[in-house]
């Protein structure tokens, strides 16, 4: 069943877009070839949101690290992240865990897929309850379109990557690169 944003949603989202070009613009105005520091570039949900993605399709997934399938199937959404080259964004949205203990899961491996810390889980409740997630069950995977509507709901893993580009041909009409 489709949900549409609320107004208030969409103003919040409108200045979010803008903060998050402000980031996108200082990151690419970075000189390339000096050296990284190592740091994970992760952002916290509420500088970001959905309506800067807007046009394009979105994966949203909350996850935490200490959750055996949230970290079975991450491989599975960086792979959808890299195949689709941008055509859809993938978003994995940390709901328990600080930026430290994030940026040690990953290590020195630089995810193509957005990671966002969601530090006070007030984004996970309220999608959960909007979403019919009222235990708070993760993963949590919500698919919206280019409009900004979801589109299909997912309450727990996807038990292969076949799994979730099955759900992306169903729900985005996207086939497997």
């Amino acid at each position: 069943m489709a949900s549409r944003m609320s107004k208030k949603t969409w103003l919040i989202v409108a200045i979010l877009i803008i903060a998050v070009g402000a980031i996108v613009g200082i990151a690419l105005s970075c000189d390339s070839s000096s050296p990284s520091d190592g740091t994970l570039p992760i952002i916290t949900w509420n500088e970001t949101s959905l309506s800067a993605f807007e046009g394009t399709p979105v994966v949203l997934n909350f996850w935490s690290i200490s959750c055996y399938w949230c970290k079975k199937q991450l491989p599975y959404l960086e792979n959808v992240a890299q195949q689709s080259e941008g055509e859809i964004k993938v978003i994995a949205v940390n709901t328990a865990d600080n930026a430290a203990s994030v940026q040690n899961f990953f290590g020195d491996y630089e995810p193509t897929m957005i990671v966002a810390l969601d530090v006070n889980r007030e984004t996970f409740v309220d999608y959960c309850q909007k979403y019919d997630n009222p235990q708070g069950y993760i993963p949590f995977t919500l698919f919206v379109d280019s409009e900004g509507v979801v589109q299909y709901k997912k309450v727990g893993a996807f038990t292969s990557e076949a799994e979730l580009w099955d759900t992306l041909d169903s729900v985005f009409e996207t086939t497997v690169p």
